[in-house]
């Protein structure tokens, strides 16, 4: 099997899924209906609705499915009081029944490369393809592994380039910043679905990136590998919620046909 076959072969599987109707309506309703709330009333969200918006959160895709991020719900009120303060007090943190932080691990992709191979190894009713075996297996690290002081990474950059004289080549990752990148692209669709959650279930949310990352990662005792994406807030929005109506800049200047 050439290399190319991982990512040109369409594999053989007994397996197949039929797509769920969903009504377009309805989705552009939760769309529209999201909003960056900043005011709250006191109305708690129940741990049932909480567990189903972080279940959401979990369903977002992510690179190679490496799924490099992390959600945590903050229920004390002191430690509430402590991030609305890490947030600088912002209404969005301080009213908010909900504080989630959603963070993103460049560290835990070799974890979960394994974790992703002994899944293949346990299922009994599909034979995994070889290509699959060999991408978790191979063309992660290869794409995931920077080395000592970003030596890896350096040389990687200079085969790169070499190997896109002559022909087409992803960059993967070749530095810390390049993993960071890469975690907070994951976290970031995870996020979306958990607001988007929010408000399917009756709930509104606020993405706070204003907040002191260092007290926040150090409060959370994050390892060196990870960090805060954003702070989000939910609850049930106040009437003075919403500062204004929605604000987009003219399609054409973001659309291209090309």
């Amino acid at each position: 099997m050439s290399k190319d076959d991982i990512f040109t072969k369409i594999p053989e599987l007994n397996y197949t899924e039929t797509a769920q109707n969903i009504d377009p309506n309805e989705f552009e309703k939760l769309i529209h209906g999201r909003r960056s709330v900043r005011v709250y009333i006191e109305e708690k969200i129940s741990d049932e609705i909480i567990n189903k918006c972080i279940d959401a959160a979990l369903l977002a895709p992510s690179s190679s499915n490496l799924q490099p991020w992390e959600f945590y719900r903050v229920k004390s009120p002191e430690k509430k009081k402590e991030i609305a303060k890490y947030c600088l007090n912002q209404p969005a943190a301080r009213t908010a029944s909900e504080l989630i932080i959603c963070v993103a691990r460049r560290d835990t992709w070799k974890k979960h490369a394994k974790q992703m191979l002994e899944l293949f190894e346990s299922d009994k009713e599909q034979e995994t393809p070889s290509s699959v075996i060999s991408y978790y297996s191979k063309l992660v690290y290869l794409a995931n592994t920077i080395g000592p002081c970003g030596i890896v990474g350096f040389f990687k950059k200079i085969l790169i380039a070499f190997k896109r004289l002559s022909g087409v080549m992803p960059g993967g990752n070749s530095s810390v910043s390049d993993m960071r990148v890469w975690a907070h692209k994951s976290t970031a669709l995870a996020c979306e679905n958990l607001m988007l959650a929010f408000r399917a279930y009756g709930y509104d949310s606020c993405p706070m990136e204003g907040f002191d990352e260092s007290k926040v990662n150090k409060f959370l005792n994050l390892p060196k590998g990870a960090e805060a994406t954003m702070i989000i807030s939910a609850g049930k929005r106040a009437d003075n919620g919403v500062y204004g109506q929605r604000v987009r800049f003219p399609k054409e200047q973001f659309y291209f046909e090309i």
